[in-house]
């Protein structure tokens, strides 16, 4: 074992060899410039010249020692030198010339003007070669590995010569650990092909992709362009995983601004990299000014959409954000994230159920929230088709018993969260929905608050969605499970769904849906598909898909608006307004009263009360 004191000698012992070898370049240089000088003669070169050379050989030592010191030669990790390390050998070399000059003259020991070019030139030379030579062997010894050690390494193909390519062939030259061997650079600028980054050859464009895979035996492909656009990306992506390669990439121009580029910051490319548009934008002054001072409540805030929710409000500046859920360990969780993220939040965190007026009553009695964005909600079909009376206790009469509590504490705006299944519903969870649209219709003609909802499908990687379930099969070796081969869907990464949320919030004066334009729908097969390539595996060989046929309650596709509604655009291009369908709040209200206690008596036929309520609501009779 290593003691204490080696771990202090060894540095120093390396830097008194490094001041020998110094001393001796010094030495050295002197001599040759002089020798060199009168034509590599030993005899040709005049006594006083020697003399002058052994009078100012200690000075020159002296002070050549004192400028390579000022300039930091004896601090730097040599293994790692670069540029900067050469403008220091430069500065240092300069500097212990001309004070050689300065002292020669003082003392009147005059050597030949091209002496001190000479002596220059060689000290630099010989600086160079004594701090660069650890980090060329390194160099030969890593090439060496490459050469006799394939197995152990992962042949790697970049795409992209650029800044990034460049930082991360950096590191892996540098770096003992790091068992990648690039072979071939892609990139789809001409003028560079054929050339060589950092001794490793650019070999064309990104049609060149699937030729250069199978030459250069490529296991591993980075992406390295986090400039690119996402239609960009896409195409390359698209290319690259047909190779069956593991595919990473940088996460984006972030990084490569803040010098955060690295082997360690580089990220499995995700299925939201295969979308091809470009990320959903906001008007983020507007939303500022809607949140910044407020108090804010978020209902189902340890959820996928209720966490989000939270994390872009807490960049907001809020007054204070107010935390309820009924699930400890996701509240624990986020609220640990956001105290890490977000020192100086007003941060509140309560355990508690929708279901629990009381509750409720007492939490808005407390905190006077301004704003409340209502996320609780059970939202499995499947699982709410085996319990059809949870979805109606749980959605309706949970956001019906906050909506209340909102109106009686002086809510300014209530933004529910809703779905596309609300829309002629096949499922209880979607005509529950539904009616927890009609409940924020029928508070808003009766409220000073504005409530609203806010219509969106699904969304990519929230929890129980496909992309997880997907992943977790693929982990196991498959099979990954469809449902249907031709059913469709809306998707949406969780980000861009909540600041479409936030958006709309800003929009709210009452009684509004909100309907988010989520695009173009993606068969489930196709993301099923992709997740595998991207995955490393080959479809039908190395991992099956499976079609299961549609569950109970599930549509081929949804649609996001019923056909009664029009719709009108806002300001934000990506979010219309749903025109709302009449009906009879007062009835409504009698039959929300009637539903309430058949959910709780446990109502077999709790489906038929619900299509009375929602006519557009259709399920198989059982």
């Amino acid at each position: 074992m290593m003691k204490k004191n080696d771990i202090i000698k060894t540095p120093i012992s390396r830097m008194l060899l490094l001041i020998f070898a110094d001393i001796l370049a010094i030495v050295v240089s002197s001599f040759f410039a002089i020798y060199m000088r009168f034509d590599f003669s030993f005899r040709a070169i005049p006594k006083e010249y020697v003399d002058k050379y052994e009078i100012l050989l200690p000075l020159n030592i002296v002070f050549t020692l004192l400028f390579f010191v000022i300039w930091k030669l004896y601090k730097s990790v040599w293994r790692y030198a670069s540029a900067t390390e050469l403008i220091s050998i430069l500065g240092a070399t300069i500097s212990a010339a001309l004070a050689q000059l300065i002292c020669s003259y003082i003392l009147n020991q005059r050597m030949p003007r091209s002496y001190y070019a000479l002596y220059w030139f060689l000290l630099l030379s010989i600086t160079c070669l004594i701090r660069f030579s650890y980090r060329f062997l390194r160099m030969i010894n890593s090439k060496r590995r490459d050469m006799f050690g394939r197995n152990a390494s992962s042949n790697v193909m970049l795409i992209g010569a650029g800044a990034a390519a460049n930082s991360i062939l950096k590191e892996i030259e540098s770096s003992h650990y790091l068992n990648l061997n690039v072979k071939c650079i892609i990139d789809d600028h001409e003028g560079c092909h054929g050339k060589y980054l950092r001794g490793i050859p650019i070999i064309g464009g990104r049609n060149e992709i699937p030729d250069a895979v199978e030459k250069y035996g490529i296991h591993e492909i980075i992406f390295a362009i986090p400039s690119a656009g996402r239609q960009t990306r896409k195409e390359i992506l698209d290319i690259c995983k047909e190779t069956g390669c593991k595919l990473r990439a940088l996460p984006g121009m972030y990084q490569l601004i803040k010098g955060e580029v690295s082997v360690a910051k580089l990220q499995e490319v995700q299925i939201t990299d295969l979308l091809g548009r470009d990320p959903i934008q906001i008007n983020t002054e507007e939303v500022l000014n809607s949140l910044r001072g407020k108090v804010i409540m978020v209902t189902g805030g340890g959820g996928s959409i209720g966490s989000e929710l939270c994390r872009q409000i807490a960049r907001h500046n809020p007054k204070q954000l107010i935390i309820v859920d009924i699930y400890e360990n996701n509240a624990y969780e986020i609220q640990q994230e956001l105290l890490r993220q977000n020192p100086n939040l007003d941060l509140v965190v309560l355990i508690a159920s929708v279901r629990n007026a009381d509750r409720i009553n007492r939490i808005f009695e407390t905190y006077r929230p301004n704003i409340v964005y209502h996320a609780a909600a059970h939202k499995h079909v499947p699982l709410m088709e085996t319990s059809p009376n949870e979805a109606i206790k749980n959605n309706v009469m949970g956001t019906y018993k906050t909506a209340l509590a909102a109106d009686k504490y002086g809510v300014e705006k209530f933004v529910l969260i809703s779905t596309d299944k609300a829309v002629n519903p096949t499922n209880i969870m979607g005509a529950s929905k539904r009616l927890c649209e009609m409940v924020i219709q029928m508070m808003n003609q009766k409220s000073g608050t504005n409530f609203v909802a806010v219509r969106f499908g699904n969304v990519l990687g929230s929890n129980g969605s496909v992309i997880p379930l997907f992943k977790k099969q693929i982990a196991e070796g498959g099979p990954v499970t469809v449902t249907h081969p031709d059913i469709i869907r809306y998707f949406m990464t969780i980000p861009e769904a909540v600041s479409l949320v936030l958006q709309a919030g800003a929009y709210a004066k009452g009684g509004e849906i909100f309907v988010l334009d989520m695009g173009e729908p993606v068969k489930i097969l196709d993301l099923a598909t992709n997740l595998i390539k991207l995955s490393g595996y080959k479809v039908g060989e190395d991992i099956e898909i499976v079609f299961t046929g549609l569950r109970p309650g599930e549509k081929m596709y949804e649609e996001l608006l019923m056909n009664e509604e029009g719709l009108k655009q806002t300001a934000n291009k990506m979010i219309f307004i749903g025109k709302p369908l009449e009906f009879d709040a007062a009835h409504f209200v009698n039959q929300l009263g009637k539903l309430s206690e058949a959910a709780e008596a446990e109502n077999c036929d709790i489906r038929k009360m619900v299509r009375e309520i929602v006519p557009t609501y259709q399920y198989e009779e059982k």
